[in-house]
């Protein structure tokens, strides 16, 4: 039957062509306007390391304004001091631990008429790579010993390793930055984690560095933060070791606890040192240090922009009208075909089999409504880039994914066949008696 139920669909829909392409149109436009901002919203809410998110922890710790909170009603700084920092790494506490911060560099490629460039570059240590799940293509990270002992090295993103070496494997060449050899120990496949959930005080949608080296290698050069830098007392002392001593945030810190046990633990000990701290005259406010999920963090720091939100309610909105269009369609044309469904029920066909009849056929329609919807998405989404192309991260924003095409024909579906019940409804309930009377 189910066959036949299709049969039927298909030469309805070609009995009405004009009104079936309408019907299409209309769903295929609500999806594409909701999906494109669904799809935006779904990229910029991602986890890109979901399958960490119970064993990594982004650390904060309250050094700030004893008389003012860094944010209200009292939430500690996002980032932590070079002290703190430090002394909290090496400490070694935890299962894995990384500091790092941003930063720039001049890199000037070898070989005539190369011209020098700025880029940006990571300060981390040695465990950043493990624990984020970081995947190289040649090579790896460096070890801890490189952090201690200050060694020239660097790991090199997939696009730089092209730029520079023509994508070949540079593991043991050099390259030089601000008139200095680096030698390079790894090669990055395609990492773009997004958002950028590590460091998400600057740009959370811009694309990962495409360097990175020791923490250690860029204070003892002393190297700038090109990041966000807060203070809220001035700095004692002139140069960059008062700044290293001083109670400005600019490093961000996680790590890596593999129990719940662990991260109890963990708290305790950043309690015992804050309180180790307090008799130094440091941290003049109450304890409030934090542990956060990437998950977590993500949503302290609101990486979703509130206008985002305000366009998908304005999205499924529009979506709604479409179908209000559809169910007006559909519904002209079961009162177009009143004297045929009299007919079928006349000679004995239930309400059970038309409503399947034209339910298959809502269905039919939503399955187009759907595949055109993936490409009025597309279209969107490109729309989209181009009106933004002044921000480099907008690609990463507007690239669908397996599960965004599926869920578009999903929702159209759904969409579809919600629309089709009112007048296949209203198809089931004609009276055949009274309208082979009339007719």
């Amino acid at each position: 039957m189910f066959r036949y139920y299709l049969k039927l669909g298909v030469l309805s829909i070609r009995a009405n062509p004009a009104l079936s392409a309408l019907m299409v149109a209309a769903i295929a436009i609500g999806i594409g306007a909701c999906m494109s901002i669904v799809t935006i919203r779904h990229v910029m809410s991602d986890n890109p390391v979901a399958h960490k998110n119970d064993v990594l922890y982004h650390v904060q710790l309250d050094n700030w304004n004893p008389d003012d909170p860094y944010g209200e009603p009292n939430e500690p700084p996002e980032q932590v001091t070079y002290l703190d920092a430090t002394a909290l790494h090496q400490a070694g506490r935890a299962f894995r631990q990384t500091i790092s911060f941003k930063s720039s560099r001049v890199v000037q490629p070898d070989g005539d008429g190369a011209l020098p460039f700025q880029e940006d570059v990571r300060a981390t240590t040695a465990d950043f790579f493990a624990m984020f799940d970081v995947p190289f293509e040649y090579g790896g990270g460096w070890d801890a010993g490189a952090d201690q002992t200050e060694e020239r090295v660097v790991v090199i993103s997939a696009e730089m390793n092209q730029r520079l070496f023509g994508g070949e494997d540079s593991v043991g060449r050099t390259m030089s930055m601000n008139k200095e050899e680096f030698r390079v120990v790894g090669v990055l496949s395609e990492w773009m984690p997004m958002p950028k959930f590590y460091d998400l005080n600057n740009n959370p949608y811009e694309g990962a560095a495409n360097i990175f080296l020791p923490f250690s290698l860029a204070v003892t050069g002393q190297w700038g933060s090109s990041g966000n830098n807060s203070c809220w007392k001035s700095i004692d002392g002139g140069g960059y070791e008062g700044y290293l001593a001083s109670e400005c945030i600019w490093i961000q810190m996680w790590v890596e606890l593999e129990s719940a046990a662990e991260k109890g633990t963990y708290l305790q000990f950043l309690d015992d040192y804050v309180e180790q701290q307090k008799t130094l005259g440091r941290f003049p406010r109450e304890l409030n240090n934090r542990l956060s999920t990437p998950a977590q963090w993500m949503v302290d720091r609101e990486v979703v922009d509130d206008t985002v939100s305000v366009l998908l309610s304005l999205a499924v909105l529009f979506l709604l009208v479409c179908l209000l269009n559809t169910i007006g369609l559909l519904l002209a044309k079961v009162m177009r075909r009143t004297n045929d469904i009299s007919l079928r029920r006349a000679l004995g066909a239930s309400k059970a089999a038309l409503f399947t009849q034209y339910f298959i056929e809502a269905g039919m329609i939503g399955i187009a409504g759907g595949v055109a919807g993936i490409g009025m998405t597309w279209l969107g989404l490109r729309g989209l880039e181009n009106v933004f192309a002044d921000y480099d991260f907008i690609s990463y924003l507007v690239t669908m994914d397996w599960s965004m095409v599926l869920s578009a024909v999903a929702l159209a579906i759904v969409s579809a066949l919600g629309a089709g019940l009112y007048p296949t409804w209203r198809a089931c309930r004609v009276s055949p008696a009274t309208t082979l009377r009339i007719q």
